[in-house]
């Protein structure tokens, strides 16, 4: 029997699976630091939400503590390359409240827009004020969404549906991803420069914190409203009341603050801003999630098996530079577990350019999940890859160089039959996944679905062939990459087609004269 420390509420059905799984379950809500530190020892895990600080002082104290669970989304409370350091997992519930913040977005817009809780509180007092509360209508607005993540892509999903124009800023997000959600991805200034209201679902970490300031206020249109149900901190209160206070932008709708609980702030004597304590996941349905979810991901900590949710498992830290890069080592991965009839025994992974030494784990963890996900039944994810591997008996080897002849940043998947190298080219919000070799022959192609790598006879002809083949079995070729080998007698065909070809098909292409190896790679 496990103790479970709990310090702020979380749903009781959570707590009742802790005790029917047969653990204490310890309910200390309210504790300062000091508080804590003194009733941790002894707690095998720790359950907590956005108000309980997790500092390095706390975690030396937890001198048994084996996993922190969040109930909720943010980690910013947690100090977790400490606790990663002191070997104890950190897990959360990253969807638990997804919807209900999304939904908060919502009410919040509505209220800024059409002035609700000013004209409420108004009315309650006596005053039947019409004129004086005017409000915008959402439709053909332009909305500017900071961050298409989980509760980012719910939000420009309801806007559309008020008939809203939708831009944003998301590094990470591709063009094509944000096209089909109906979004244009500009850089910040211009989200900033073009929105007539603004909704923030960026993680607070020293990149955003302070992000919406004085200089960036200034750049808004006048008619700019501000809604912020991410994290507190990431607007700066004091620009922003004088934002506020002279007429820079239009409005603001908080739900957090850079320090909670908050009961005093200038921005509350103002008459366009809207205000509430913290309730993105404060719904009935988000509580039972959060406490669920997390309840499930103690119980599996506790029992030493595998953990969906842990954030701090073999990757630790990710660095902004390293981050960009886990989609394209994902698919690298991917490509190269199809190039091979058999899983090979033994993959290197090798960091050229500036990648080298930058914290390369998570992309080592991409690579798997890629390269193991291509042929598992079950799920593979970052934190179970590593075990996966070794339960496969696959030899993992990581080299890293500085030194990057072509490409400023290059990541290359070795075995004793194959190899495939990519990278990211272009800048900005054009940035995106390119492979760039293949069995050392060159090439430049954009991973897609559907592909086929043919390795060829260097001479006239066979190309022609290759496509004819195709065409016949009605597949059509929608972007071709060919590279001759370094020795100039063979050369590689990676073909993006419209549909995955067929057994038949390959079997077809194999036939064919100059033809040495073909492959199907689905990504």
């Amino acid at each position: 029997m496990a103790r479970v420390l709990v310090t702020e509420k979380i749903a009781q059905n959570g707590l009742d699976q802790l005790v029917a799984a047969g653990h204490e379950v310890d309910v200390r809500e309210g504790l300062s630091e000091d508080e804590l530190c003194a009733v941790i020892p002894g707690a095998h895990a720790l359950i907590i939400r956005s108000a309980t600080q997790v500092t390095e002082k706390v975690l030396d104290a937890a001198t048994d503590l084996i996993v922190v669970g969040r109930a909720g989304i943010g980690l910013d409370n947690v100090d977790v390359p400490v606790a990663t350091a002191r070997g104890v997992m950190v897990v959360n519930a990253p969807t638990s409240n997804i919807v209900s913040a999304a939904e908060q977005t919502m009410a919040l817009m509505l209220a800024i827009a059409r002035n609700v809780p000013q004209a409420h509180g108004a009315l309650v007092n006596g005053k039947w004020e019409r004129s004086k509360w005017e409000g915008v209508e959402l439709y053909e607005k332009t909305l500017g969404v900071l961050g298409l993540g989980r509760i980012g892509a719910l939000v420009a999903q309801r806007a559309l549906a008020f008939g809203m124009r939708l831009v944003a800023y998301d590094p990470y997000i591709t063009e094509e991803r944000a096209r089909r959600m109906g979004v244009e991805l500009l850089s910040l200034d211009e989200v900033v420069a073009q929105s007539d209201f603004i909704t923030i679902h960026l993680p607070k970490n020293k990149e955003t914190l302070g992000l919406f300031n004085a200089e960036l206020f200034t750049k808004a249109k006048p008619s700019l409203r501000l809604i912020n149900v991410a994290r507190g901190g990431i607007v700066d209160e004091h620009d922003l009341f004088e934002a506020l206070r002279d007429g820079v932008i239009a409005g603001a709708a908080l739900d957090v603050f850079a320090k909670e609980p908050t009961t005093e702030s200038p921005l509350f004597s103002l008459p366009n801003i809207v205000v509430a304590p913290h309730l993105g996941a404060s719904t009935v349905e988000a509580q039972d999630k959060a406490g669920l979810t997390i309840a499930e991901q103690l119980i599996l900590a506790l029992r030493g098996d595998f953990v969906p949710f842990a954030v701090n498992v073999a990757a630790g830290e990710v660095s902004g530079a390293v981050a960009p890069f886990m989609p394209v080592a994902e698919q690298l991965g991917r490509f190269f577990a199809f190039l091979h009839d058999t899983p090979p025994a033994a993959i290197t992974i090798e960091f050229h350019g500036e990648l080298a030494g930058a914290g390369t784990k998570i992309l080592t963890l991409s690579v798997l999940k890629g390269f193991l996900g291509a042929t598992s039944q079950d799920p593979v994810s970052y934190v179970n890859a590593p075990q996966i591997a070794e339960a496969r008996g696959l030899t993992v080897d990581e080299l890293s160089s500085a030194h990057s002849s072509d490409f400023v940043n290059l990541i290359t998947l070795r075995s004793a039959e194959h190899s495939v190298s990519g990278t990211l080219t272009g800048v900005g919000i054009r940035v995106e996944p390119r492979i760039v070799a293949v069995d050392d022959h060159l090439v430049d192609v954009k991973p897609t679905k559907d592909l086929l790598v043919v390795r060829n006879d260097d001479r006239p002809g066979v190309i022609g062939a290759v496509g004819t083949a195709l065409g016949n079995d009605e597949v059509s070729i929608t972007r071709m990459a060919v590279g001759p080998s370094r020795e100039g007698n063979t050369a590689l065909m990676v073909l993006a087609t419209d549909g995955p070809a067929s057994d038949q098909l390959l079997e077809q292409v194999r036939a064919l004269d100059g033809i040495i190896d073909v492959y199907r790679v689905s990504l």
